[in-house]
């Protein structure tokens, strides 16, 4: 009998080597990749069951991976695995159709157990951040979403540029023309009413859209 295929998404190898050592006695960890864009290439080809994923990741982080991922592996069943004890970020998981919602100081036996669960179409939120259900969270998201929410693109340029890239890496990384890149930053300046870049990296921290 084929065992479930894991595909595993953490920036922090030690902490990749230690979910696939806990998990691999009952489940194939078909993968390990470190970050948000390798995880887009690795869902489609390596065809996992389930995805646990760190939200912090470079390049990509794991919300906008998500995001993707409801598209290129729909299959596939999304496991957060977080440090950020926000509830409103494990809000916005379970609005992006994510299975599970751990942090990274739950219990072992939690991500076996969301990984269990994940396969029989059930979600699991950590006792660590409430007793509230992820139907409740979900609700609660949908009611404060806001005008400022940015598309896909936005959010993918607000990050790379968040993280210290310039323009042209920018443009190198998403294949598109600098002067397009220029013009999604100055246009995302104008939309959340910035003026400055330091401004931009500010609220790409405070919407967790990067990690500190």
């Amino acid at each position: 009998m084929n065992r479930p295929r894991i595909l595993l998404a953490d920036d922090h190898q030690l902490l990749l080597e230690a979910f696939q050592g806990l998990l691999e006695p009952e489940f194939e960890v078909v993968g390990t990749v470190t970050d948000g864009r390798a995880l887009l290439a690795a869902a489609p080809r390596l065809q996992p069951d389930v995805i646990v994923v760190d939200i912090s990741m470079p390049r990509l982080n794991g919300l906008e991976a998500a995001r993707r991922l409801k598209q290129e592996a729909p299959q596939a069943k999304l496991i957060f695995v977080t440090m950020n004890q926000d509830i409103n970020l494990a809000a916005e998981a379970f609005t992006l159709g994510a299975s599970a919602f751990l942090l990274k100081n739950s219990a072992a036996s939690e991500l076996r157990k969301a990984v269990q669960l994940a396969l029989r179409g059930k979600t699991y939120l950590t006792p660590l951040l409430g007793e509230e259900k992820p139907e409740e969270l979900i609700r609660r998201r949908r009611r404060r979403r806001h005008a400022e929410d940015l598309t896909p693109r936005q959010r993918e340029i607000l990050q790379l540029l968040a993280e210290g890239r310039s323009m042209k890496e920018v443009a190198v990384t998403l294949d598109l023309a600098p002067r397009t890149v220029a013009f999604h930053k100055y246009r995302l300046m104008e939309q959340l009413r910035l003026k400055t870049s330091a401004e931009l990296v500010q609220y790409a921290i405070k919407h967790r859209i990067v990690s500190l």
